[in-house]
């Protein structure tokens, strides 16, 4: 977005002061007041809006900042259309379901929190949600270990790990699918390359989680319950593996997000109605207003309704406003007025990993959103990946790994005020032993001061 700044740039005090005062802020109203995340961006908006015309700025101007501010995470936002598509036509395949069956046949054993992690973060997967595998699978287990000799910390813990795995990693997600789109980068290629950081993190976590684990038996009847009702559905089918193959073959073939996600979700709606689980009117209803379970288990029916394109609206509506709000940054100049003044320290691609990974964390700890954390440190860095000849998929990864992860681990977030009330556990009770979530930006830290596994723009 620099080619929004305006020729003279305000001075470094006047940008920095006006963007902590909306900081602080939107800060108040999702902490305090506990508002959504749009009502203070939208106020944050107006008040750029009204600077930018104390400053003689026509409205003209300020409106296209927005409009193009918002123009950037237009390929995510059809992207999220299509991966409500894909949940809701995924649940009325069985694909979600197997998956799910899958991830609890694993249960058993005595590495219980290393189990519990591994379950959770296939789930994430999955389903490409955190929120909603935490709110399901995660309460499951977090009652198994309330009912036998396990910690509760603990056991949050490797759910708060497994459930971010899932959404740092599933190509459902809306913050991974984010992360590459606001940058332009290739959804694959971002997941591909996030495996430098993740797959040692999520060994690490799990090696740590089967240390704490006690030497006892982790199956019960409470998961036993719940995957014969699961099974029970009859959704789950042998043609239900079809979408998730005919998925991965599109990946390994390099075919684009966009069409793998929109090819795997027509062949999902198909082979649902081909069996008749749902009727054909159901199910084109569904890509609208998602898959609705009515099974006769609660708890089964909470785990499978979701998708459809009106899921994705509150994750969108937040995007455009995020980057609206983030166009006016730049053509106002406030964020090129701040970032002229460090550029001189952001020289090696040592100092950009780093000040793009503190930049994250900083955003998450002062405003407790992840999409926002994302957004505007992704369009706030690109141009220095550049100039340090980094390929932008380094910035994608770090976005993630020191943007998303993190929320769950701030008490006042989005993420941390829903997890400590689904799980019944304070945020700082189960930070201590959320694993993958703490060693992912130690990691991503840690390859920018080495700079090892960062790719070069030429590569």
């Amino acid at each position: 977005m620099f080619h929004l700044s305006p020729k003279q740039l305000p001075g470094v005090f006047e940008s920095a002061s006006l963007l902590l005062v909306i900081i602080a802020m939107i800060s108040y109203f999702i902490i305090w007041i506990e508002s959504v995340p749009h009502v203070p961006i939208l106020l944050g908006i107006l008040i750029v809006i009204a600077y930018g015309s104390m400053k003689k700025m026509p409205f003209s101007k300020l409106q296209y900042g927005m409009i193009q501010g918002a123009q950037t995470g237009l390929g995510a936002v059809l992207l999220f259309f299509l991966i409500g598509i894909l949940i809701s036509s995924w649940m009325a395949s069985g694909t979600i379901p197997a998956l799910m069956n899958a991830a609890f046949t694993l249960t058993g054993g005595p590495w219980f929190y290393a189990l519990t992690f591994a379950i959770t973060a296939i789930v994430g997967v999955a389903l490409g949600s955190s929120f909603t595998t935490a709110a399901t699978v995660g309460v499951a287990v977090m009652g198994v270990a309330s009912s036998g000799e396990f910690s509760i910390p603990i056991t949050a813990g490797a759910v708060v790990s497994g459930a971010f795995f899932g959404d740092k990693m599933s190509p459902l997600s809306d913050t991974t699918n984010l992360s590459s789109t606001v940058v332009k980068v290739d959804l694959f290629e971002h997941i591909k390359n996030m495996t430098w950081t993740t797959v040692p993190a999520f060994v690490i976590s799990f090696i740590l989680f089967a240390i704490l684990s006690p030497s006892v038996q982790s199956r019960s009847g409470e998961l036993t319950s719940l995957q014969e009702e699961l099974v029970s559905t009859q959704l789950i089918h042998w043609s239900s593996w079809i979408p998730l193959g005919v998925l991965v073959l599109l990946t390994i073939s390099k075919k684009s997000a966009f069409m793998s996600l929109a090819i795997t979700s027509v062949l999902a709606t198909v082979i649902a109605g081909l069996r008749g689980s749902v009727t054909w009117t159901e199910l084109w209803n569904s890509w609208f207003g998602g898959f609705v379970a009515d099974f006769d288990h609660e708890v089964v029916n909470e785990l499978l309704s979701s998708g459809g394109m009106n899921d994705m609206l509150f994750t969108i509506a937040l995007v455009i406003l995020a980057l609206a709000l983030g166009g006016l940054f730049f053509v106002t100049g406030i964020i090129p007025s701040i970032l002229q003044n460090v550029q001189h320290a952001l020289t090696s691609a040592r100092s950009v990993t780093l000040s793009t990974a503190f930049t994250a964390i900083g955003i998450n700890l002062a405003i407790g959103e992840q999409y926002l954390s994302i957004l505007l440190t992704g369009e706030a860095y690109q141009d220095f990946y550049e100039k340090v000849n980094l390929a932008r998929k380094n910035l994608s990864r770090t976005l993630e790994d020191a943007g998303t992860v993190i929320n769950p681990l701030v008490p006042w977030s989005v993420c941390g005020v829903f997890l400590a009330d689904v799980l019944e556990v304070p945020v700082l009770d189960y930070l201590p032993f959320a694993f993958f979530c703490l060693l992912s930006p130690l990691l991503t830290i840690l390859y920018g001061i080495t700079g090892k596994t960062l790719t070069k723009a030429s590569n």
